[in-house]
């Protein structure tokens, strides 16, 4: 009997075509009429349960509210039941470019308002904003060109944009003594002052002949240093002071000494005709006394100047002089550091020595690259020296891209002994790498490849019962392919075998060899490769197989990029 079987919330009727009977749900409840009768909520209506603008869809036991479209649940979540007072409201948000360019758009309560996103700021008036309301929009920041600050250049920029990055450098005659060389594009349209820090430095004072100085070995801005004639000459004029200026530079001083020869010497039995004049050039007469006459061959003395033997510098020999300049140079195995390598005899009489230095290690030792992006070396520095200042710079370039060029340079400043700086090198190419230590204008380079693991082919294992075996092998198409090749060995299964991978000689009495070098350029998405056919593949003979043996059939590959 199917109407004992109806729900307590459905009737038993008259099915439509008069077969039977059926059990219907009564009104305001759904379901199959026999096993379950639920309420149906949205019986009532979407409009009444669920409000205005909304689609009602009821549930086993309950129902849920969805909004319209163009319209949005005020608390945000996009199922909803109106018990806690959500509603659905018109969402301005869905009307593309509302708020503008570069702006972002917000739903509120029966509105909606505009706020800028990060790179732009608000223009013509406040966040939040309604641009038709307001006349506010958002315009991109833009910083302009960074400007250098004293002392400072402008190394590299990366844009005028929010968050753009300028990288600065002292200007030459200063040098970088501290802070961050970088300058960042801010949120308020203005860069960031840059922490670098450019002193002066003027370094040694000039040298002046036949003079002394007291110095306290200050070369800042401002310093002095002062000079005074040595013993044996005395002062005829000019300035004995050199002031360290603010471009790096010691004023000229004009302090002029010149050679006393003193009293001229006495003659027995003579008078001296003599104007008190001791300085070089000077003229004495003698006459002979009453009674006496003359029986040399002259009777003036003339004050002279005479400069002595060659200068003697550490760590160099002489390799000319003609009496009055002489030319120095560094002994083999030390380095010219700095300074000038002439002496000069002066009228004076004594020598103007050359300033050569010469040192036995050069600023730069042990230059090495690490982990193919990192180089290492070791900073030498000299007596006044306290900190080191490099310049690396690196150049890189492939084989097989000829219109490729990657170059950078990086300025470092640094008291260790010991300095290390990574690069952002780039795969595949050929780097020349430069470092300078600028204050002994000295420069070491060294050469690095860059690598990248070369395209695999893909090979399954499988097993042969021929002396010509054929080998598929698949694989994908790789940017490398210009400079990668494949290579395939034989090798007996007896042990341990080496050989040599460039030998092209054929020579099959080894008991492993290469059989064959394919250029991956002239191999398609598939190869068929026959092993021991007795041709030539690259080079190399691809020789039959013995019969009765047991071979590894063996498939390389290897990128090669710098020639």
């Amino acid at each position: 009997d199917v109407c004992g079987t109806c729900h307590i919330n459905a009737t038993c009727e008259d099915k439509a075509d008069g077969t039977g009977k059926v059990c219907n749900c009564k009104y305001g409840f759904v379901g199959n009429g026999r096993t379950y009768c639920q309420k149906d909520e949205c019986q009532i209506g979407a409009q009444k349960i669920c409000g205005q603008h909304t689609t009602c869809h009821n549930t086993h036991g309950s129902y849920y509210c969805t909004c319209l479209s163009g319209y949005s649940p005020s608390n945000s979540m996009a199922v909803f039941i109106p018990n806690d007072g959500t509603h659905c409201q018109i969402d301005e948000c869905r009307v593309a470019g509302l708020c503008g360019d570069g702006a972002q758009c917000r739903n509120l309560e029966g509105s909606y308002e505009c706020s800028c996103l990060p790179g732009y700021r608000v223009h013509g008036g406040t966040e939040p904003f309604q641009p038709h309301r307001e006349n506010a929009s958002c315009r991109v920041i833009d910083c302009s060109q960074p400007a250098p600050a004293e002392a400072t250049v402008l190394l590299s920029v990366t844009g005028t944009m929010h968050g753009s990055v300028a990288m600065f450098s002292c200007e030459q005659g200063f040098v970088w003594t501290g802070g961050d060389n970088s300058s960042v594009c801010d949120a308020d349209g203005r860069w960031t002052e840059p922490g670098l820090v450019c002193e002066t430095l003027c370094g040694n004072p000039p040298v002046l002949e036949l003079t002394e100085r007291v110095w306290n070995s200050d070369s800042t801005p401002g310093s002095t240093v002062h000079y005074y004639c040595k013993e044996g000459f005395y002062h005829t004029g000019g300035l004995n002071v050199s002031v360290c200026n603010k471009d790096g530079q010691w004023s000229l001083p004009t302090l002029s000494c010149q050679v006393d020869c003193g009293g001229p010497p006495p003659i027995p039995h003579s008078v001296i005709l003599w104007y008190n004049f001791s300085t070089v050039g000077s003229r004495v007469v003698y006459r002979c006394n009453s009674g006496y006459r003359n029986v040399g061959e002259g009777n003036m003395s003339v004050c002279t100047a005479k400069c002595g033997p060659v200068p003697v510098l550490a760590n160099s020999e002489v390799v000319w002089h003609n009496r009055s300049v002489v030319i120095h140079r560094c002994l083999r195995g030390f380095h010219s550091w700095r300074g000038s390598n002439v002496s000069m005899c002066s009228h004076s009489g004594l020598w103007q020595k050359a300033t050569l230095r010469c040192i036995k290690k050069p600023p730069i030792t042990e230059l090495l690259v690490l982990h193919e992006k990192c180089v290492h070396w070791n900073a030498e520095k000299y007596e006044e020296d306290t900190q080191s200042y490099k310049q690396v710079t690196y150049m890189g370039s492939r084989d097989f891209q000829k219109s490729f060029h990657d170059k950078g340079k990086r300025f470092l400043s640094s008291k260790a002994e010991q300095v290390g700086l990574c690069l952002n090198l780039l795969p595949v190419t050929n780097y020349s790498i430069s470092i300078t230590a600028l204050s002994a204008r000295f420069t070491a380079t060294i050469s690095t490849c860059t690598s990248l693991p070369p395209p695999a082919p893909l090979v399954f294992y499988r097993e042969f019962d021929s002396l010509v075996p054929t080998l598929r092998l698949r694989r994908l198409a790789n940017t490398l392919d210009p400079i990668s090749l494949y290579q395939v060995f034989v090798l007996p299964i007896e042990g341990l075998m080496m050989f040599d991978c460039s030998d092209r000689s054929g020579n099959i009495k080894s008991p492993g060899h290469i059989t064959a070098l394919i250029d991956v350029r002239h191999v398609g998405a598939e190869l068929n490769f026959t092993v021991g056919d007795g041709l030539f593949y690259g080079g190399f003979f691809n020789a039959p197989l013995k019969n009765g043996r047991n071979y590894y059939i063996i498939l390389r590959a290897v990128s090669q990029w710098k020639t």
